[in-house]
């Protein structure tokens, strides 16, 4: 069974870019669009890791982690926060409210896969298409 990644952004070609390219590299995507949805999105179903977008409407990433922290069955999920805000304040404030890792945009998708896979806890080839 492929790992599946939630994907929580607001802006349509990040979302479809992180789609394929994760897709490709053989997980199982699901999207959000805002922090309602990928609060949503984690009460149907506990995905395997989140891509979390620091500012999203309707609840904005920092939120949506520190409510997913609050729940018991989320405390151990993978929760990768991105951003195109890379003050370190806005790092800082992530990774205290819980956040497992940072990324801020325009970030590298190789870096990304391999960042994904390393919280994941996959070895870069052992996953169906590894490719980028």
């Amino acid at each position: 069974m492929k790992p599946t990644i939630l994907v929580a952004d607001d802006e349509p070609s990040i979302v479809l870019s992180l789609q394929v390219l994760l897709q490709k590299a053989g997980f199982e995507v699901r999207v959000a669009r805002n922090g309602e949805e990928a609060i949503a999105s984690v009460e149907a179903g506990v995905p395997d890791l989140i891509l979390l977008d620091a500012m999203m409407p309707r609840r904005d990433g920092f939120d949506v982690c520190q409510s997913l922290r609050a729940n018991p069955a989320c405390r151990d999920l993978p929760i990768i926060m991105l951003t195109a805000r890379s003050r370190d304040v806005e790092r800082q404030k992530g990774m205290a409210l819980g956040a497992t890792d940072y990324i801020t945009k325009p970030f590298s998708t190789r870096d990304l896969v391999a960042t994904v896979r390393r919280h994941l806890g996959i070895a870069a080839d052992s996953v169906a298409g590894a490719a980028p």
